[in-house]
């Protein structure tokens, strides 16, 4: 029989007072955990780092052997947050573009919180949000696609891997893009455009917004490094809107046997979370 434990995150509170983590709760701060049976793992923003750490153990995560062209598995717990030290100064163009999207989102000065953040009522976070912040994410591959997972928002990503190239026009615009896949060498490259205006550039639930134009074309890196290690590296170019490409690089661990939870957000609920602590906060 599971049993049930409960986690106090009184200590958490401030920070997760206006994440989507928090809204995507019931009332209060106190999340249900069930500690896991035979065949069965918890989700990784659910595990602790001492339940992480024996489970890699376990694995043998240092010396495990593994195939480079395989990325199988449940990686990271909180993604790899875009770097803002490292952001181009915007064109001309993308100035614009960034005075007005303060202007919707209610963004204050350059590292603020944005009040009328999409994400506070459950739009997509979109793919470089997603790559920031996304409570763990697995890749399952396929003879001519790979999936890509994650945990926040219980959605994916098709990559296709069966030769295509990007279209020139994408049929649709999309939050995540629309994206090929492809191995050069030990690293498997996938390249995203025909993204939604509204899939803003972002770090993470924390952290200001940033725009992009219609052509933006974004280009993942995903490396093995070892059994249980994966670097993992995005860039942004969209040089109507940035003067230089965007590069972020991180690395995130295995979670052997960890699942995936079904970590939805649901409007229903964000709404009763932002009437009672987001925008009293806010004095609204």
């Amino acid at each position: 029989m599971r049993k049930t434990v409960i986690f106090k995150l009184a200590p958490l509170a401030a920070l997760l007072a206006f994440s989507p983590f928090a809204m995507a709760q019931r009332p209060g701060l106190e999340i249900p955990l069930v500690v896991p049976g035979p065949g069965w793992k918890t989700c990784p923003r659910c595990e602790n780092d001492a339940h992480i750490e024996d489970d890699r153990k376990k694995a043998n995560v240092d010396t495990h052997p593994f195939d480079v062209h395989d990325l199988s598995g449940v990686w990271g717990d909180n993604g790899i947050p875009i770097d803002l030290k490292t952001r181009p100064p915007f064109t001309p163009e993308g100035q614009k573009l960034y005075d007005a999207l303060v202007k919707e989102v209610d963004q204050g000065k350059d590292g603020a919180w944005a009040t009328k953040d999409p994400l506070l009522i459950c739009d997509p976070l979109g793919t470089i949000r997603g790559f920031g912040y996304n409570y763990g994410m697995e890749f399952v591959q396929t003879k001519d696609r790979v999936f890509q997972f994650y945990e926040w928002s219980h959605t994916w990503k098709t990559i296709w891997t069966d030769g295509r190239k990007l279209p020139d026009d994408p049929p649709v615009e999309r939050y995540l893009g629309y994206s090929a896949g492809r191995w050069d060498g030990d690293t498997f490259i996938v390249e995203s455009n025909g993204y939604d205006q509204r899939s803003l550039v972002g770090s993470d639930a924390t952290k200001p917004l940033y725009p992009h134009s219609p052509d933006m074309k974004v280009v993942e890196g995903y490396r093995r490094l070892d059994y249980g290690k994966l670097q993992m590296n995005l860039t942004i170019y969209d040089p109507k809107v940035y003067t230089r490409p965007w590069t972020t690089t991180g690395t995130a661990l295995l979670h052997p046997g960890a699942e995936i939870g079904e970590y939805f957000c649901v409007p229903s609920e964000s709404v009763g979370f932002n009437d009672r602590q987001t925008n009293p906060a806010y004095g609204r």
